[in-house]
């Protein structure tokens, strides 16, 4: 079983076991963090996509460690001016064990009105007299 979450805007997928780097959490290390915004469950062959998120499905992480990333450097340049500029750059990071993936409710699909507003239908355009 696989899930897709999203996390600071970025979406990762993710199965029990995996360890992944994510943007700062403010949680302490080895704390339980419940991560509810999955956008997608994978069971086997079966994949059920939310819109945006599924309702009732959240994975489970516990915290490993806070850390910052190798340094990048920013350097400016405008030729024959004399001018450069030089600065860097460390993100920080959380590091996620998921520990599991909890599917308390089986996740609803869209309701027929929600797809009603999906679908697009073109509507015929009665022509109209010119006087």
């Amino acid at each position: 079983m696989y899930a897709i979450l999203q996390i600071g805007g970025r979406q990762y997928k993710v199965a029990a076991g995996n360890t992944i780097k994510v943007d700062r959490l403010p949680n302490e290390i080895g704390q339980e963090v419940q991560l509810a915004q999955v956008c997608a469950l994978g069971d086997g062959g079966t994949v059920t996509v939310g819109h945006p998120h599924l309702e009732g499905v959240s994975v489970v992480a516990k915290v490993l460690e806070h850390d910052r990333a190798k340094k990048i450097l920013v350097f400016k340049k405008k030729r024959r001016q004399g001018y450069h500029k030089a600065k860097g750059h460390r993100q920080d990071y959380t590091t996620l064990r998921i520990t599991s993936i909890l599917n308390g409710v089986q996740a609803q699909q869209p309701s027929a009105q929600a797809n009603e507003q999906l679908a697009y239908e073109p509507q015929e355009v009665q022509p109209q007299e010119v006087e």
